[in-house]
């Protein structure tokens, strides 16, 4: 018995070693074997598809209620759980959905809210339809020069943005687009590792090599691309800077190196045709320089090989030296063959003078001599000719004389009796208002060339008489009257000479003179005349309006003449006295408005402006001719400016 049930006891045991061997046989083919989907959907709904993702990868959803959608996937081949997981990413996308990882959970969203989403923060983690925000850090550009370049290549919903501060990139899209966008940045965003070189040269000039390889450089290629090559010559060392890149510096050095060699041995002689610079003025100023040079170092046979002289006619010099002395000399050339800025100067005259006179006066004279009476008279020498001056013209009776000339200006009202017995009387009553007044306002302007003097006169002679000389040659002789008469300049007379300082400011040498003939309130006989002078350095902006100085004076004079105890009498005391009153009220502003003329667009620009401005004024006048004409069409034959073409400045 008990043998027997040691058989059956070891028959049992082996029984289950062999299950157990079996069993973990088999689940170990079971965990090892790789699972494989063939996944076939045909208009099914998204959400199904959802849930057999989920069966399959072990993955949890959530799912927005937007997203709805009837999807078809077809698969020809068994594919993994993870390539299952990616063409599910895709269909999504397809759709207009998007996956976006949080934790352990992933939410199914519509891919406009996916920026809302922080996403995965790197690519490094993430399938190539994750969601990923990336921060890239710009480090040779400006990472806002990149934005609207990149924009193009991001979806709708993605998002684009630089931080200035931090020269920084942030990218929100899916993590295949942004690794290709980070590809194009890294491309991009290369340090510009181009050297600068001094090249001294030996022979040629340093200015002149610039120059014409500029050009060269600068000349567009077939392939429309850009050699980024940039030259600056040093004329204190006759040396050439070269910047850009290795294979353009190489080319521009071979360039110059052949460039840079002896023409011939000994003195050579070279022809320069200048552009601006007068070759007569520039060709003794060089021999000057070099001859003071060469006394300085006291030698004298490099000065005995130099010779410098101008022609005229082609405004060009022709220079014989060594080499050494030729570069120096072409380097100076250079220097001053230069287009000089220009200046335009507008000055703005502003003159209101009010002039006003009053006169209120009476003389008269008594006679009574006849009668062994008080003979009595009253003058006043500010009233003019009275009645004293009449009577002596009267009883003299020269007929030469005309009494009209001996009455005043204004008003005269005379009362008088003559009688040969009694007593004779006269009185003249005088009374005057004079108003005058001046308003001118005149803008001359000028341009002339930086450090160069300019005048403007604008006026006429007016003439003076200085004498007169009347000649009676007695009984039946001939009179010979004559005046001298001097002539002097009367208007605006502007002298100026501008110096262009560094940056947009100009100083000014300035001599303004305006005359004119003043309008007189007193009614002189003779010509007054008003004469303003301003001479005075200045410095102005470009552009800007400067005050010159002015004057703002207010003139009262009053003068009254009177008897005395009889002109103090109330009302009665008007008959022995005579009052002038004059008030003159001057105001004078002049100002400077200069512009510097950069090029010559700019000098075109301002003269098509006054061109046209008196064009149409010549065109308004005719027109007004034209309506007002009324014998025929010989009136709108004035002659009329022809029309240019106007230059319109570029917007920037």
């Amino acid at each position: 018995m008990n043998l027997h049930n040691s058989f059956l006891k070891k028959i049992h045991i082996k029984q289950i070693a062999c299950v157990l061997m079996l069993l973990f046989s088999t689940n170990n083919q079971i965990f090892t074997q790789e699972q494989s989907i063939t996944p076939n959907y045909i208009g099914v709904e998204l959400r199904s598809v959802i849930e057999a993702v989920s069966s399959i990868t072990g993955k949890n959803f959530i799912i927005d209620p937007r997203v709805r959608a009837e999807v078809t996937l077809l698969s020809s081949s068994p594919m993994s759980s993870e390539a299952f997981y990616e063409a599910f990413l895709s269909l999504l996308q397809v759709h207009g959905f998007v996956a976006v990882a949080s934790g352990e959970i992933i939410k199914i969203v519509p891919d406009a809210s996916s920026r809302q989403y922080p996403g995965f923060p790197n690519i490094e983690n993430a399938a190539n339809e994750d969601i990923v925000t990336q921060v890239i850090e710009i480090r040779n550009i400006n990472a806002a020069q990149l934005v609207p370049i990149l924009r193009p290549l991001l979806p709708q919903y993605g998002h684009l943005a630089a931080h200035a501060g931090s020269n920084m990139l942030i990218i929100s899209d899916r993590a295949n687009n942004v690794d290709r966008i980070l590809d194009i940045i890294r491309r991009i965003d290369q340090s510009d590792d181009n050297e600068i070189e001094v090249i001294k040269l030996n022979y040629a000039s340093a200015s002149e090599i610039v120059r014409v390889l500029t050009v060269l450089a600068n000349a567009p290629r077939s392939d429309g691309t850009n050699s980024r090559i940039s030259m600056v010559a040093d004329a204190r060392t006759n040396s050439v800077l070269i910047g850009g890149a290795k294979n353009g510096r190489l080319k521009i050095r071979a360039l110059i190196a052949h460039l840079d060699t002896s023409t011939e041995e000994g003195d050579s002689t070279r022809v320069r045709y200048l552009r601006y610079a007068d070759a007569e003025s520039l060709s003794e100023k060089l021999l000057q320089h070099f001859s003071q040079q060469n006394q300085g170092s006291n030698s004298s046979s490099n000065n005995e090989n130099i010779n410098v002289w101008a022609d005229q006619q082609t405004n060009a010099i022709i220079v014989n030296a060594p080499p050494k002395m030729m570069r120096s000399l072409m380097g100076i050339v250079d220097q001053l063959d230069i287009r000089r800025l220009q200046v335009l100067v507008e000055a703005i005259i502003v003159e209101v003078v009010a002039d006003r006179t009053s006169e209120l006066g009476v003389t008269w004279a008594t006679d009574g001599s006849n009668n062994d009476n008080i003979v009595g008279a009253t003058n006043f020498p500010d009233l003019g000719p009275g009645v004293i001056q009449l009577a002596g013209i009267t009883n003299n009776n020269n007929i030469n004389v005309n009494p009209a000339n001996f009455i005043g200006q204004g008003m005269s009202v005379g009362v008088g009796k003559i009688t040969k017995q009694g007593t004779s009387f006269a009185s003249i009553i005088r009374m005057l208002e004079g108003i005058a007044d001046t308003n001118i306002i005149s803008t001359p302007s000028i341009v002339t060339t930086d450090n160069e003097e300019a005048s403007l006169n604008v006026g006429q002679e007016v003439p003076f008489v200085t004498g007169s000389f009347s000649n009676t040659g007695g009984t039946g002789g001939a009179v010979n009257p004559f005046q001298t008469i001097q002539r002097e300049q009367v208007g605006v007379s502007l002298t100026i000479t501008p110096q262009i300082n560094e940056g947009d400011s100009i100083l000014l040498k300035i001599a303004q003179e305006i005359s004119n003939i003043s309008a007189s309130a007193t009614g002189a006989v003779d010509l007054i005349t008003n004469e303003r002078t301003i001479d005075t350095t200045v410095i102005v902006n470009d552009g800007d309006i400067l005050v010159l100085g002015g004057l703002l004076e207010d003139q009262l004079r009053e003068t009254d003449q009177r008897v005395p105890f009889l002109g103090n009498i109330p009302l009665l005391g008007n008959l022995f006295k005579s009052k002038k009153t004059t008030k003159v009220k001057t105001n004078l502003m002049v100002f400077i408005r200069p512009k510097i003329l950069d090029t010559s667009e700019q000098a075109t620009f301002e003269t098509n402006k006054k061109y046209n401005y008196i064009r149409n004024l010549q065109i308004e006048e005719n027109q007004k001719n034209s309506n007002s004409s009324s014998v025929g069409d010989f009136l709108n034959d004035n002659p009329i400016l022809p029309e240019i073409e106007t230059f319109q400045e570029d917007s920037k």
